[in-house]
Protein backbone atom coordinates (compact mmCIF):
# COMPACT_ATOMS: atom_id res chain seq x y z
CA UNK A 1 0.00 0.00 0.00
CA UNK A 2 1.47 3.48 -1.02
CA UNK A 3 2.58 5.12 2.05
CA UNK A 4 2.94 8.95 1.62
CA UNK A 5 5.71 11.21 2.97
CA UNK A 6 5.86 14.49 4.01
CA UNK A 7 7.78 17.30 1.94
CA UNK A 8 10.12 19.10 4.26
CA UNK A 9 13.55 21.17 2.94
CA UNK A 10 13.43 19.23 -0.48
CA UNK A 11 13.26 15.98 0.98
CA UNK A 12 10.49 13.26 1.40
CA UNK A 13 9.97 12.15 5.33
CA UNK A 14 8.18 10.25 7.83
CA UNK A 15 6.55 11.97 10.71
CA UNK A 16 7.96 12.13 13.24
CA UNK A 17 5.80 10.62 15.80
CA UNK A 18 5.92 7.62 13.04
CA UNK A 19 2.00 7.55 12.75
CA UNK A 20 -0.40 7.54 9.68
CA UNK A 21 -3.49 7.85 9.02
CA UNK A 22 -6.21 5.64 6.54
CA UNK A 23 -6.98 7.37 3.24
CA UNK A 24 -10.10 6.24 1.65
CA UNK A 25 -11.01 6.02 -2.20
CA UNK A 26 -14.77 7.51 -1.68
CA UNK A 27 -15.51 5.37 -5.54
CA UNK A 28 -15.15 2.31 -3.77
CA UNK A 29 -15.24 3.26 0.44
CA UNK A 30 -11.87 1.20 0.88
CA UNK A 31 -8.58 2.59 1.98
CA UNK A 32 -5.94 2.65 -0.36
CA UNK A 33 -2.95 4.03 1.06
CA UNK A 34 -1.74 5.99 4.44
CA UNK A 35 -1.06 9.98 5.18
CA UNK A 36 1.32 10.96 7.75
CA UNK A 37 -0.47 11.64 11.44
CA UNK A 38 1.94 14.28 11.78
CA UNK A 39 1.72 16.80 14.43
CA UNK A 40 3.48 19.94 15.91
CA UNK A 41 7.11 18.23 15.75
CA UNK A 42 6.86 17.94 11.77
CA UNK A 43 5.52 21.63 11.52
CA UNK A 44 8.05 22.65 13.55
CA UNK A 45 10.94 21.35 11.53
CA UNK A 46 9.10 22.47 8.53
CA UNK A 47 9.20 26.34 9.63
CA UNK A 48 12.79 26.13 10.63
CA UNK A 49 13.40 24.89 7.26
CA UNK A 50 11.41 27.54 5.57
CA UNK A 51 12.88 30.30 7.98
CA UNK A 52 16.53 28.98 6.77
CA UNK A 53 15.64 29.02 3.38
CA UNK A 54 14.40 32.75 3.61
CA UNK A 55 16.97 35.06 2.97
CA UNK A 56 18.19 33.53 -0.17
CA UNK A 57 14.57 32.69 -1.52
CA UNK A 58 13.70 36.61 -0.88
CA UNK A 59 17.19 37.61 -2.84
CA UNK A 60 16.16 35.54 -5.46
CA UNK A 61 15.38 37.54 -8.58
CA UNK A 62 11.34 37.88 -9.18
CA UNK A 63 12.41 36.17 -12.82
CA UNK A 64 14.55 33.12 -11.67
CA UNK A 65 11.46 32.80 -9.03
CA UNK A 66 9.30 32.46 -12.12
CA UNK A 67 11.33 30.35 -14.56
CA UNK A 68 10.99 27.81 -11.64
CA UNK A 69 6.96 28.40 -11.10
CA UNK A 70 6.72 27.90 -14.66
CA UNK A 71 9.09 24.77 -14.60
CA UNK A 72 6.09 23.38 -12.29
CA UNK A 73 3.88 24.52 -14.68
CA UNK A 74 5.11 22.50 -17.26
CA UNK A 75 5.33 19.21 -15.24
CA UNK A 76 2.08 19.09 -14.23
CA UNK A 77 1.14 19.96 -17.91
CA UNK A 78 3.54 16.68 -18.81
CA UNK A 79 1.73 14.46 -15.86
CA UNK A 80 -1.63 15.55 -16.64
CA UNK A 81 -3.28 12.01 -16.94
CA UNK A 82 -1.11 11.19 -13.64
CA UNK A 83 -2.37 13.98 -12.07
CA UNK A 84 -5.95 13.76 -13.19
CA UNK A 85 -6.23 10.14 -12.09
CA UNK A 86 -4.74 10.47 -9.13
CA UNK A 87 -7.65 13.68 -8.24
CA UNK A 88 -10.68 11.64 -9.41
CA UNK A 89 -9.61 8.59 -7.02
CA UNK A 90 -8.39 10.07 -3.92
CA UNK A 91 -11.47 12.82 -4.25
CA UNK A 92 -14.57 10.71 -6.20
CA UNK A 93 -14.63 13.48 -9.38
CA UNK A 94 -14.96 12.15 -12.58
CA UNK A 95 -12.12 11.68 -14.44
CA UNK A 96 -12.98 14.07 -16.98
CA UNK A 97 -13.34 16.85 -14.64
CA UNK A 98 -10.41 16.42 -12.77
CA UNK A 99 -8.51 16.25 -16.75
CA UNK A 100 -10.33 19.20 -18.22
CA UNK A 101 -10.40 21.61 -14.91
CA UNK A 102 -8.55 20.69 -11.92
CA UNK A 103 -5.14 19.72 -13.27
CA UNK A 104 -5.17 22.46 -15.63
CA UNK A 105 -5.76 25.01 -13.38
CA UNK A 106 -3.50 23.77 -10.89
CA UNK A 107 -0.84 24.58 -14.15
CA UNK A 108 -2.33 27.51 -14.92
CA UNK A 109 -2.12 29.07 -11.05
CA UNK A 110 2.11 28.26 -11.40
CA UNK A 111 2.24 29.45 -14.81
CA UNK A 112 -0.01 32.72 -13.83
CA UNK A 113 2.05 34.10 -10.79
CA UNK A 114 5.31 32.79 -12.18
CA UNK A 115 5.09 35.76 -14.88
CA UNK A 116 2.72 38.04 -12.58
CA UNK A 117 5.97 38.71 -10.08
CA UNK A 118 8.03 40.14 -12.96
CA UNK A 119 4.84 42.93 -13.13
CA UNK A 120 4.31 43.58 -9.90
CA UNK A 121 5.61 47.18 -9.71
CA UNK A 122 6.21 49.85 -6.77
CA UNK A 123 4.65 53.20 -6.59
CA UNK A 124 6.39 56.66 -6.41
CA UNK A 125 4.64 59.40 -4.89
CA UNK A 126 6.16 63.18 -5.93
CA UNK A 127 5.50 65.86 -3.44
CA UNK A 128 4.91 69.03 -5.19
CA UNK A 129 6.66 72.29 -3.03
CA UNK A 130 8.19 69.85 -0.51
CA UNK A 131 10.75 68.81 -2.95
CA UNK A 132 10.61 65.13 -1.60
CA UNK A 133 9.21 62.03 -2.69
CA UNK A 134 8.03 58.76 -1.46
CA UNK A 135 8.25 55.32 -2.63
CA UNK A 136 6.63 52.14 -1.68
CA UNK A 137 8.10 48.70 -1.63
CA UNK A 138 6.83 45.41 -0.96
CA UNK A 139 8.47 43.05 1.17
CA UNK A 140 7.91 39.16 1.61
CA UNK A 141 6.56 38.16 4.85
CA UNK A 142 8.94 35.52 5.72
CA UNK A 143 6.89 32.01 6.48
CA UNK A 144 3.74 31.64 5.17
CA UNK A 145 1.08 29.34 5.88
CA UNK A 146 -1.25 27.95 3.61
CA UNK A 147 -4.07 25.61 4.39
CA UNK A 148 -6.15 23.98 1.55
CA UNK A 149 -9.61 22.09 1.19
CA UNK A 150 -10.27 18.83 -0.05
CA UNK A 151 -13.08 19.57 -2.80
CA UNK A 152 -10.29 20.91 -5.23
CA UNK A 153 -7.28 19.53 -3.86
CA UNK A 154 -4.46 20.63 -6.51
CA UNK A 155 -6.51 23.46 -8.16
CA UNK A 156 -6.86 25.35 -4.82
CA UNK A 157 -3.24 24.22 -3.27
CA UNK A 158 -1.65 25.80 -6.06
CA UNK A 159 -3.84 29.03 -5.83
CA UNK A 160 -2.36 29.60 -2.57
CA UNK A 161 1.49 28.76 -2.77
CA UNK A 162 2.08 30.03 -6.79
CA UNK A 163 1.65 33.98 -5.50
CA UNK A 164 2.89 32.91 -2.10
CA UNK A 165 6.65 31.70 -3.75
CA UNK A 166 6.23 34.12 -6.33
CA UNK A 167 6.29 37.05 -3.96
CA UNK A 168 9.91 35.48 -1.99
CA UNK A 169 8.15 33.92 1.04
CA UNK A 170 8.65 30.44 1.56
CA UNK A 171 5.39 28.10 2.60
CA UNK A 172 4.69 25.94 4.85
CA UNK A 173 1.36 24.02 3.54
CA UNK A 174 -1.31 21.82 4.36
CA UNK A 175 -3.19 20.09 1.97
CA UNK A 176 -6.72 18.37 3.21
CA UNK A 177 -5.92 14.90 5.41
CA UNK A 178 -8.82 14.01 3.10
CA UNK A 179 -7.58 14.22 -0.36
CA UNK A 180 -3.86 14.72 0.08
CA UNK A 181 -2.46 12.79 -2.70
CA UNK A 182 -1.92 15.14 -5.44
CA UNK A 183 0.08 17.56 -3.29
CA UNK A 184 2.26 14.86 -2.23
CA UNK A 185 3.02 14.29 -6.21
CA UNK A 186 3.69 18.14 -6.50
CA UNK A 187 6.40 17.21 -3.97
CA UNK A 188 7.92 15.16 -6.80
CA UNK A 189 7.21 17.55 -9.39
CA UNK A 190 9.01 20.16 -7.32
CA UNK A 191 12.28 18.33 -6.43
CA UNK A 192 12.28 17.65 -10.23
CA UNK A 193 11.47 21.15 -11.10
CA UNK A 194 14.84 22.40 -8.65
CA UNK A 195 12.85 24.27 -6.45
CA UNK A 196 15.82 25.29 -3.34
CA UNK A 197 14.95 23.01 -0.52
CA UNK A 198 12.94 24.55 2.09
CA UNK A 199 11.14 27.01 0.01
CA UNK A 200 8.18 25.01 -0.23
CA UNK A 201 7.10 22.52 2.70
CA UNK A 202 4.36 20.33 2.78
CA UNK A 203 3.11 18.58 5.91
CA UNK A 204 0.49 16.25 5.79
CA UNK A 205 -2.47 15.59 8.63
CA UNK A 206 -5.34 16.55 10.96
CA UNK A 207 -6.47 20.15 10.66
CA UNK A 208 -6.20 19.90 14.63
CA UNK A 209 -3.22 18.83 15.03
CA UNK A 210 -1.18 20.44 11.89
CA UNK A 211 -2.92 23.24 10.99
CA UNK A 212 -3.54 24.24 14.45
CA UNK A 213 0.34 24.16 14.93
CA UNK A 214 0.41 26.31 11.87
CA UNK A 215 -1.68 28.91 12.87
CA UNK A 216 -0.31 29.08 16.33
CA UNK A 217 3.29 29.04 15.54
CA UNK A 218 5.17 32.38 16.42
CA UNK A 219 7.29 32.50 13.36
CA UNK A 220 4.17 31.54 11.19
CA UNK A 221 3.15 35.83 10.42
CA UNK A 222 0.74 34.77 7.72
CA UNK A 223 -1.60 32.44 7.16
CA UNK A 224 -4.34 31.95 3.93
CA UNK A 225 -6.81 29.35 4.54
CA UNK A 226 -9.80 27.82 2.52
CA UNK A 227 -12.55 25.90 4.17
CA UNK A 228 -15.26 26.11 6.34
CA UNK A 229 -16.71 28.83 8.09
CA UNK A 230 -16.61 27.22 11.67
CA UNK A 231 -12.71 25.82 10.96
CA UNK A 232 -12.45 29.94 9.53
CA UNK A 233 -13.69 31.14 12.63
CA UNK A 234 -11.07 29.38 15.18
CA UNK A 235 -8.41 30.44 13.22
CA UNK A 236 -8.97 33.76 13.36
CA UNK A 237 -9.75 33.47 17.16
CA UNK A 238 -6.16 32.31 17.90
CA UNK A 239 -4.18 34.43 15.16
CA UNK A 240 -5.70 37.72 15.71
CA UNK A 241 -4.74 38.35 18.91
CA UNK A 242 -1.03 37.61 17.32
CA UNK A 243 -1.47 40.03 14.97
CA UNK A 244 -1.12 37.98 12.11
CA UNK A 245 -2.22 38.81 8.77
CA UNK A 246 -4.88 36.65 7.69
CA UNK A 247 -7.16 35.34 4.04
CA UNK A 248 -10.14 33.53 4.82
CA UNK A 249 -11.84 32.22 2.07
CA UNK A 250 -14.87 30.36 3.09
CA UNK A 251 -18.31 29.11 2.82
CA UNK A 252 -21.06 29.72 0.56
CA UNK A 253 -25.11 29.23 -0.07
CA UNK A 254 -25.40 31.04 -3.48
CA UNK A 255 -28.44 32.31 -5.14
CA UNK A 256 -29.06 31.33 -9.02
CA UNK A 257 -31.21 34.23 -10.36
CA UNK A 258 -33.22 33.50 -13.34
CA UNK A 259 -35.84 36.05 -14.71
CA UNK A 260 -38.13 35.34 -17.12
CA UNK A 261 -36.64 37.08 -19.89
CA UNK A 262 -33.30 34.90 -19.67
CA UNK A 263 -31.90 32.93 -22.53
CA UNK A 264 -33.69 29.96 -21.27
CA UNK A 265 -31.81 27.26 -23.01
CA UNK A 266 -28.36 28.47 -21.53
CA UNK A 267 -29.93 29.15 -18.05
CA UNK A 268 -30.78 25.97 -18.14
CA UNK A 269 -27.53 24.15 -19.39
CA UNK A 270 -25.43 26.48 -17.42
CA UNK A 271 -27.40 25.53 -13.70
CA UNK A 272 -27.48 21.89 -14.26
CA UNK A 273 -23.70 22.31 -14.22
CA UNK A 274 -23.53 25.01 -11.55
CA UNK A 275 -25.60 22.53 -9.74
CA UNK A 276 -23.70 19.64 -9.49
CA UNK A 277 -20.43 19.49 -10.82
CA UNK A 278 -18.37 17.94 -8.60
CA UNK A 279 -20.96 16.73 -7.05
CA UNK A 280 -22.09 20.11 -5.98
CA UNK A 281 -18.67 20.24 -3.81
CA UNK A 282 -17.76 23.60 -4.87
CA UNK A 283 -18.10 26.63 -2.84
CA UNK A 284 -19.26 28.26 -5.86
CA UNK A 285 -22.04 26.45 -6.98
CA UNK A 286 -25.40 27.52 -7.47
CA UNK A 287 -27.40 25.55 -4.71
CA UNK A 288 -30.43 28.23 -3.98
CA UNK A 289 -32.40 28.71 -7.82
CA UNK A 290 -34.73 31.14 -7.68
CA UNK A 291 -36.96 31.56 -10.90
CA UNK A 292 -39.19 34.49 -12.00
CA UNK A 293 -42.97 32.99 -11.89
CA UNK A 294 -43.87 33.65 -15.30
CA UNK A 295 -41.02 31.03 -15.98
CA UNK A 296 -41.27 29.04 -12.81
CA UNK A 297 -43.19 25.65 -14.35
CA UNK A 298 -40.97 25.48 -17.47
CA UNK A 299 -37.95 26.01 -16.04
CA UNK A 300 -38.71 23.42 -13.09
CA UNK A 301 -40.28 20.72 -15.26
CA UNK A 302 -36.99 20.78 -18.06
CA UNK A 303 -34.19 20.99 -15.17
CA UNK A 304 -35.77 17.97 -13.41
CA UNK A 305 -35.77 16.08 -16.79
CA UNK A 306 -32.31 17.07 -17.47
CA UNK A 307 -31.32 15.88 -13.79
CA UNK A 308 -32.72 12.70 -14.26
CA UNK A 309 -30.12 11.98 -16.91
CA UNK A 310 -27.08 12.97 -14.73
CA UNK A 311 -25.41 9.44 -14.87
CA UNK A 312 -23.88 8.54 -11.27
CA UNK A 313 -21.27 6.03 -11.49
CA UNK A 314 -17.62 4.92 -11.11
CA UNK A 315 -15.57 7.98 -11.66
CA UNK A 316 -13.10 6.34 -14.20
CA UNK A 317 -15.82 5.71 -16.38
CA UNK A 318 -16.04 8.61 -19.00
CA UNK A 319 -20.14 7.67 -19.16
CA UNK A 320 -20.41 8.74 -15.46
CA UNK A 321 -21.31 12.31 -14.61
CA UNK A 322 -21.50 12.61 -11.11
CA UNK A 323 -19.16 10.79 -8.84
CA UNK A 324 -18.76 10.09 -5.17
CA UNK A 325 -18.68 12.84 -2.64
CA UNK A 326 -15.58 13.06 -0.99
CA UNK A 327 -16.22 10.64 2.26
CA UNK A 328 -18.90 8.38 4.24
CA UNK A 329 -19.09 11.47 6.94
CA UNK A 330 -19.73 13.97 4.21
CA UNK A 331 -22.18 11.54 2.90
CA UNK A 332 -24.15 11.08 5.70
CA UNK A 333 -24.16 14.98 6.46
CA UNK A 334 -25.51 15.74 2.84
CA UNK A 335 -28.46 12.25 3.39
CA UNK A 336 -29.25 14.24 6.43
CA UNK A 337 -30.04 17.61 5.61
CA UNK A 338 -32.33 15.94 2.80
CA UNK A 339 -34.02 14.15 5.62
CA UNK A 340 -34.03 18.01 6.91
CA UNK A 341 -35.77 19.31 3.99
CA UNK A 342 -38.46 16.86 4.16
CA UNK A 343 -39.23 17.93 8.02
CA UNK A 344 -39.41 21.45 6.91
CA UNK A 345 -42.19 21.07 4.10
CA UNK A 346 -40.34 20.65 1.06
CA UNK A 347 -41.16 18.18 -1.66
CA UNK A 348 -38.05 15.83 -3.75
CA UNK A 349 -38.69 16.18 -7.05
CA UNK A 350 -35.93 13.87 -7.69
CA UNK A 351 -32.94 12.20 -6.14
CA UNK A 352 -33.06 12.49 -2.21
CA UNK A 353 -30.96 9.12 -1.62
CA UNK A 354 -27.88 7.00 -1.99
CA UNK A 355 -26.73 5.18 -4.78
CA UNK A 356 -25.60 1.58 -4.89
CA UNK A 357 -23.61 1.29 -7.94
CA UNK A 358 -22.17 -1.98 -8.77
CA UNK A 359 -18.99 -3.31 -9.28
CA UNK A 360 -15.97 -2.33 -7.99
CA UNK A 361 -18.05 0.95 -6.70
CA UNK A 362 -20.57 -1.37 -4.98
CA UNK A 363 -19.41 0.06 -1.46
CA UNK A 364 -18.93 3.73 -2.46
CA UNK A 365 -20.41 6.98 -1.03
CA UNK A 366 -22.57 8.03 -3.91
CA UNK A 367 -25.62 10.58 -3.97
CA UNK A 368 -28.51 11.13 -6.50
CA UNK A 369 -28.76 14.56 -7.70
CA UNK A 370 -31.69 15.76 -6.06
CA UNK A 371 -33.61 19.16 -6.51
CA UNK A 372 -36.27 19.94 -3.71
CA UNK A 373 -39.27 22.53 -3.82
CA UNK A 374 -41.82 23.85 -1.93
CA UNK A 375 -39.55 25.26 0.88
CA UNK A 376 -39.72 28.64 2.55
CA UNK A 377 -36.50 30.63 1.30
CA UNK A 378 -35.36 31.27 5.01
CA UNK A 379 -35.45 27.84 6.01
CA UNK A 380 -32.16 25.79 7.62
CA UNK A 381 -32.02 24.22 4.31
CA UNK A 382 -32.44 27.00 2.39
CA UNK A 383 -29.82 29.01 4.57
CA UNK A 384 -27.71 26.07 5.75
CA UNK A 385 -24.02 25.11 3.44
CA UNK A 386 -24.59 21.43 2.34
CA UNK A 387 -22.31 21.37 -0.18
CA UNK A 388 -23.10 18.26 -1.59
CA UNK A 389 -25.57 17.22 -5.00
CA UNK A 390 -28.62 19.11 -3.47
CA UNK A 391 -30.89 22.17 -4.72
CA UNK A 392 -33.77 24.35 -4.17
CA UNK A 393 -36.49 25.83 -6.72
CA UNK A 394 -38.05 28.53 -5.48
CA UNK A 395 -40.31 30.85 -7.53
CA UNK A 396 -40.35 34.68 -6.85
CA UNK A 397 -42.48 37.84 -8.22
CA UNK A 398 -40.80 40.93 -7.90
CA UNK A 399 -36.75 42.27 -7.87
CA UNK A 400 -37.14 43.24 -4.40
CA UNK A 401 -38.66 39.95 -3.47
CA UNK A 402 -35.79 37.84 -5.06
CA UNK A 403 -33.09 40.12 -3.51
CA UNK A 404 -34.26 39.78 -0.26
CA UNK A 405 -34.27 35.34 -0.68
CA UNK A 406 -30.64 36.26 -2.52
CA UNK A 407 -29.07 37.69 0.77
CA UNK A 408 -31.20 35.96 3.41
CA UNK A 409 -28.16 34.05 4.59
CA UNK A 410 -25.17 34.40 6.55
CA UNK A 411 -22.78 33.97 3.25
CA UNK A 412 -22.27 36.02 0.79
CA UNK A 413 -19.29 34.15 -1.84
CA UNK A 414 -21.10 34.07 -5.30
CA UNK A 415 -24.17 34.68 -6.97
CA UNK A 416 -25.46 34.51 -10.48
CA UNK A 417 -28.42 35.94 -12.57
CA UNK A 418 -29.55 35.20 -15.52
CA UNK A 419 -31.41 38.15 -17.71
CA UNK A 420 -31.58 39.65 -21.16
CA UNK A 421 -32.17 43.57 -19.59
CA UNK A 422 -28.61 44.85 -19.14
CA UNK A 423 -30.20 47.73 -16.69
CA UNK A 424 -31.58 45.07 -14.30
CA UNK A 425 -28.33 43.09 -14.20
CA UNK A 426 -26.28 45.99 -13.44
CA UNK A 427 -29.13 46.99 -10.96
CA UNK A 428 -29.77 43.37 -9.34
CA UNK A 429 -25.93 42.82 -8.98
CA UNK A 430 -24.87 45.63 -7.01
CA UNK A 431 -28.00 44.35 -4.57
CA UNK A 432 -27.07 40.99 -3.78
CA UNK A 433 -24.47 40.62 -0.95
CA UNK A 434 -21.94 38.69 -2.65
CA UNK A 435 -18.40 39.18 -3.52
CA UNK A 436 -18.70 37.47 -6.70
CA UNK A 437 -21.37 37.93 -9.37
CA UNK A 438 -22.03 35.96 -13.12
CA UNK A 439 -24.10 37.29 -15.26
CA UNK A 440 -25.29 34.95 -18.13
CA UNK A 441 -22.31 32.71 -16.59
CA UNK A 442 -21.24 30.67 -14.19
CA UNK A 443 -17.19 30.16 -13.55
CA UNK A 444 -16.03 32.17 -16.18
CA UNK A 445 -12.75 32.84 -13.97
CA UNK A 446 -9.99 35.81 -15.21
CA UNK A 447 -7.20 35.03 -12.29
CA UNK A 448 -6.25 38.73 -12.88
CA UNK A 449 -9.50 39.49 -10.70
CA UNK A 450 -10.12 39.21 -6.60
CA UNK A 451 -11.79 36.54 -5.74
CA UNK A 452 -13.75 36.24 -2.05
CA UNK A 453 -16.52 36.58 -0.21
CA UNK A 454 -18.96 39.05 2.31
CA UNK A 455 -20.40 38.74 5.23
CA UNK A 456 -19.35 34.78 6.78
CA UNK A 457 -17.53 33.84 3.38
CA UNK A 458 -14.35 35.26 4.66
CA UNK A 459 -12.21 37.90 5.03
CA UNK A 460 -9.90 39.33 2.45
CA UNK A 461 -9.18 38.82 -1.47
CA UNK A 462 -7.34 36.40 -3.49
CA UNK A 463 -6.48 36.23 -7.11
CA UNK A 464 -4.17 38.76 -9.52
CA UNK A 465 -2.37 41.20 -7.64
CA UNK A 466 -4.51 41.32 -4.63
CA UNK A 467 -3.06 37.85 -3.91
CA UNK A 468 0.70 39.19 -3.99
CA UNK A 469 -0.34 42.08 -1.72
CA UNK A 470 -1.28 39.68 0.57
CA UNK A 471 1.62 37.89 0.65
CA UNK A 472 3.63 40.88 0.92
CA UNK A 473 4.33 43.56 3.59
CA UNK A 474 4.18 47.23 1.80
CA UNK A 475 6.78 49.60 3.38
CA UNK A 476 6.67 53.46 2.42
CA UNK A 477 10.58 55.33 1.98
CA UNK A 478 10.61 59.09 2.31
CA UNK A 479 13.40 60.73 1.26
CA UNK A 480 13.74 65.16 0.89
CA UNK A 481 15.16 65.77 -2.01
Amino acid sequence: MNQLQNYINGQLVAPAAGQYIDNYNPATGEVYSLIPDSDEQDVEQAVQAAQAAFPAWAKTSAEKRGRILMKIADLIDENLERLAEAESVDNGKPLKLARTVDIPRASSNMRFYGTAIQHFASEAHYMDGTEAINYTVRHPHGVAGCISPWNLPLYLFTWKIAPALAAGNCVVAKPSEVTPMTAYLLSEICMEAGLPAGVLNIVHGYGHKVGAAMVAHPKVPVISFTGGTATGRSIAATAAPMFKKLSLELGGKNPNIIFADCDFNKALHTSIHSSFANQGQICLCGSRIFIERPLYEKFRDAFVEKVKTLTVGDPLEDGSKQGAVVSEQHMQKVLSYIELAKQEGGTILTGGHQVQVEGRCAKGWFISPTVIEGLPYNCRTNTEEIFGPVVTLTPFDTEEEVIQYANCTDYGLSATIWTQNLQRAHRVAHQVHSGIIWVNTWLLRDLRTPFGGMKNSGVGREGGFEALNFFTEPQNVCVKL
